[in-house]
């Protein structure tokens, strides 16, 4: 992969630049995932219409990828997941939970928690506890703004998204030089 495509978020594009090499495609396919969850399930569009849509990835990550229909661009990237893409189910189930139902996006919260430690072990990172604080800061934006211990190289990814995040949840307006700094910190090393 020499560069993501032109359609995924600008901040994700940032953030997939701090991946390593080795973990670059599973990090491309839970961000784009999560980006197509988010445009099926966006505001406006009619219940039934998300929750046939929901559907219809819902089956596919329950089956073998090598069933997979080889039309859907998305799912080649999730391939990156080696089997492992049924972890992602549950976002789906969070992104219908969030539209139809009543949960003011729990469920969803939860899901982003869950799919980030999930790519974690994919990528071989033993330590859990600084990506699910990361993770649910990122997912709740209600964590711990405490630095703590660093996440894992091949998670930093999480680290710049959790910074980007916070930009944009501040009350404040804070320089364009110091967010820059910010990211780089998280990229670099990882809180």
């Amino acid at each position: 992969m020499s560069s993501p495509p032109n359609d995924l978020d600008p901040q994700h594009r940032i953030a997939l630049a701090y991946a390593p090499k080795s973990a670059r495609a599973a990090w491309l396919a839970l961000l784009a995932f999560e980006q197509r969850m988010a445009d099926t399930a966006r505001p406006g569009r009619e219940p039934i219409m998300i929750q046939l849509r929901l559907a219809w990835w819902r089956d596919r990550l329950a089956e073998d990828g090598t069933n997979w229909p080889v039309s859907e661009p998305l799912l080649a990237q999730l391939v990156s997941w080696q089997g492992r893409h049924g972890a992602l189910g549950a976002l789906i189930d969070g992104w219908e939970a969030m539209i139809v139902g009543e949960d003011g996006g729990t469920q969803l919260c939860e899901a982003r928690v869950k799919a980030h430690l999930a790519l974690a072990d994919l990528l071989g990172v033993t330590a859990l506890e600084p990506v699910e604080r990361m993770a649910r800061d990122l997912a709740t934006g209600k964590g711990d703004v405490s630095p703590g211990p660093p996440v894992a190289r091949p998670m930093r990814p999480l680290a710049v998204l959790r910074v980007l995040a916070r930009r944009e949840r501040r009350d404040r307006r804070s320089s364009p030089f110091a967010d820059l700094l910010r990211v780089m910190r998280a990229g670099l090393l990882g809180f």
